[in-house]
């Protein structure tokens, strides 16, 4: 063998050992960011999810659900696929279990859904959804987190093209418990929203709470009616105010 083709054969060489490392390292980094969403969803490969569906409001049928929340179900539904783990759907008034079995992701406000009420009477005490507009839509809400309030504005009312508000928590029935994800919106795109938030946001959000903290979030969404459930942005961090228990007052 000459120098000229040993030199071609030793770079060839050189060549696949600097892929096949750079395969195993691009691989361990995958393995180990699949791991970190895993952990910070609750979702291990091989286990199960609950996914609570809600029902259209303006309908009053839980037969019927939103496009929006649609939408938002089938990107809930690509990350439970991407973790691994299988996704059992379930009607807002017919799921019979406890926290912390499954990790949970718990769609719609109070007013489309029994499960957020529950949630929100357990574990979120400083949290109220109030009809603006008894006869309007479900959309006609005013969130209020403790002394903050967060009306919803519609559309029509005003030249911004309106505003919405959802509440986007992570809740822990124990500390080995896996996750509740509640996500509780004034409108249906605003839910969509928030899952979006979650899905692009949660390395963001296990540095900054941790992989298995508490956190609860005020959303807000930007002229839906142009810009759907893309613009949205962080209102405020309510996780002091909502987790606090309620103060009744004096008689």
């Amino acid at each position: 063998m000459t120098d000229s083709v040993l030199n071609v054969a030793l770079g060839l060489v050189a060549t696949a050992i600097s892929a096949g490392i750079g395969w195993l390292a691009q691989s361990l980094r995958r393995r180990r960011r699949l791991g970190r969403v895993r952990e910070f969803f609750g979702m291990p490969a091989g286990t199960e999810c609950l996914l609570v569906v809600n029902r259209r409001g303006v309908e009053g049928t839980s037969r019927s659900v939103s496009r929006n929340d649609v939408y938002a179900l089938m990107e809930l539904s690509a990350l439970v696929r991407e973790c691994g783990a299988r996704a059992e759907l379930v009607a807002h008034d017919e799921v019979r279990q406890g926290l912390g079995q499954k990790a949970e992701f718990c769609l719609g406000g109070p007013a489309s859904n029994e499960r957020t009420v529950a949630h929100l009477q357990s574990w979120l005490p400083g949290i109220e959804f109030a009809l603006q507009n008894p006869d309007g839509p479900h959309g006609d809400t005013t969130l209020t987190v403790g002394d903050e309030e967060f009306p919803y504005v519609h559309p029509s009312a005003g030249s911004a093209g309106g505003q919405a508000y959802v509440l986007l928590a992570r809740l822990h029935a124990r500390p080995d418990s896996r996750p509740v994800f509640l996500i509780a919106g004034q409108t249906a795109t605003s839910n969509h929203a928030a899952v979006r938030y979650l899905v692009a946001n949660h390395r963001a959000l296990a540095h900054r709470y941790g992989r298995t903290g508490t956190f609860v979030l005020v959303l807000k969404v930007i002229n839906s009616e142009a810009y759907g459930p893309d613009v949205v942005e962080l209102a405020a961090d309510v996780t002091a105010k909502a987790t606090a228990p309620r103060v009744e007052a004096a008689v």
